[in-house]
């Protein structure tokens, strides 16, 4: 396609704006044509754009493969081999989140159809591509396992006599832990479905018994699959008490793995341990592990806890996610507090916008602070609270006292989309004006 003079002439302006932008970047050169600068935000901006763009996808394809996994662990529970299989090979050749494990599950369920010459290549592939894997030992133990096993296709019910023994170990846990804990560990360590380990622990922890409780802990240490060390872990929050939060922190203190970290931090919230949670907040290098430490306080309620993070606080992305927790967990008067102290106007707008997804409980308060606001950004936000929280009556209120034409515009296009009585009735009272 042929470029008309025109064109030509553009494109070589555009190229020389691009040199003068590079040769003003490259010698620092404070003064530069306007022209140039303009060049340099719009290319930054691009980059900025682009890059949030990237970390967005890579997010939502974690999350949907995340999803995948979940449901093909689901088919395994129901002993739906074939698509268990299939499922579980998708995700492993996407090769992002749980490869490895989903490589091991496929090699299992091929296992469980008799398809045993390619769930020896599945597991070859295995240590080939996943050498360092914490699923490294399960896959050694199911390769031995496989290569032993005859050529008979393995029944569907197998574990149909493991469940009744299941039942009658539930029972000799009551009253004879110490015969009943060895079974469980043989069963635990087993070749066994996952359901049936699953179940298993569940038996094991609800015992009790000190027995049980050092079998639990080794396996939260590691002496399982990952799947299994992760609920290990849950399961020490969820029975909780001084010793198993003594664990809990141990197992924090020494893992490199920020899963496990993950697990711990729930844990933590489980047993209702708020201190180690407000650590973690406090000291953890991990951006993510500190927001996740910082949830777990808001999903139980830290109020003061949360104060004192923030308080404390100097990264805006830190103390963005500690209002979000403030509102998981109810903490309307110190969202309140902090939306009218805030010197940073987006930190403050921020913390009204929680205040709204709080409910309309939190509309007078809303009302109060868009009043009190001289930042336009903020009283935007207020209105977005407003619009949140369903505060339709609050919100006409506010617009037939705006003087300010754009915002009371702003306003008029929230309530249009509320289809609330008290937005309805407002619209025609514009109409009849």
């Amino acid at each position: 396609m042929r470029t008309s003079a025109v064109e030509q002439e553009s494109m070589t302006n555009k190229w020389k704006v691009w040199v003068v932008a590079a040769a003003v970047a490259a010698c620092g050169l404070a003064l530069a044509p306007a022209g140039a600068r303009e060049w340099l935000r719009d290319e930054r901006r691009d980059d900025e754009a682009r890059e949030k763009l990237r970390d967005d996808v890579g997010r939502e394809e974690r999350r949907r493969l995340e999803r995948d996994y979940k449901r093909a662990l689901k088919s395994l529970d129901r002993r739906d081999w074939e698509r268990a299989a299939q499922a579980f090979q998708e995700i492993a050749q996407a090769g992002a989140v749980r490869a490895d494990a989903a490589l091991y599950w496929h090699a299992y369920a091929l296992d469980k159809l008799g398809r045993r010459a390619e769930a020896l290549a599945a597991l070859e592939a295995f240590g080939t591509q996943h050498a360092d894997s914490r699923w490294r030992k399960e896959a050694q133990a199911l390769e031995v396992e496989v290569r032993q096993a005859s050529g008979e296709p393995v029944a569907p019910d197998a574990d149909d006599d493991a469940d009744l023994k299941l039942m009658a170990l539930n029972a000799l846990m009551d009253g004879d832990p110490e015969r009943a804990v060895p079974i469980l560990e043989k069963i635990l360590t087993g070749s066994g479905s996952r359901k049936l380990k699953k179940r298993a622990l569940f038996v094991l922890a609800q015992g009790g018994s000190p027995a049980g409780r050092e079998l639990l802990l080794r396996l939260a240490r590691g002496d399982a699959n990952p799947d299994l060390q992760l609920a290990a872990v849950q399961y020490l929050g969820i029975y909780g008490g001084a010793e198993n939060r003594k664990a809990l922190a141990k197992l924090y203190e020494e893992s490199n793995d920020p899963e496990m970290k993950q697990a711990v931090l729930q844990a933590f919230m489980l047993s209702g341990a708020k201190g180690p949670l407000l650590a973690a907040a406090r000291t953890e290098k991990s951006p993510e592990l500190r927001k996740s430490a910082v949830k777990q306080l808001g999903v139980m309620g830290g109020h003061a806890e949360l104060e004192q993070l923030y308080q404390g606080e100097s990264d805006v992305a830190i103390r963005k996610s500690i209002l979000r927790a403030m509102f998981m967990g109810g903490a309307s008067e110190t969202l309140a507090k902090l939306a009218r102290q805030e010197e940073d106007p987006e930190l403050r707008g921020e913390a009204v916008r929680n205040l709204g997804l709080i409910g309309k409980s939190s509309a007078e308060t809303i009302v109060s602070l868009y009043e009190a606001e001289s930042d336009a950004g903020v009283k935007r936000r207020a209105l977005e609270a407003l619009f949140i929280s369903g505060s339709a009556g609050p919100l006409v209120a506010l617009a037939r006292k705006e003087q300010d034409p754009k915002m009371k515009k702003r306003m008029v296009q929230k309530l249009a989309l509320m289809h609330s009585p008290e937005a309805s009735a407002y619209m025609l009272e514009i109409l009849e004006q």
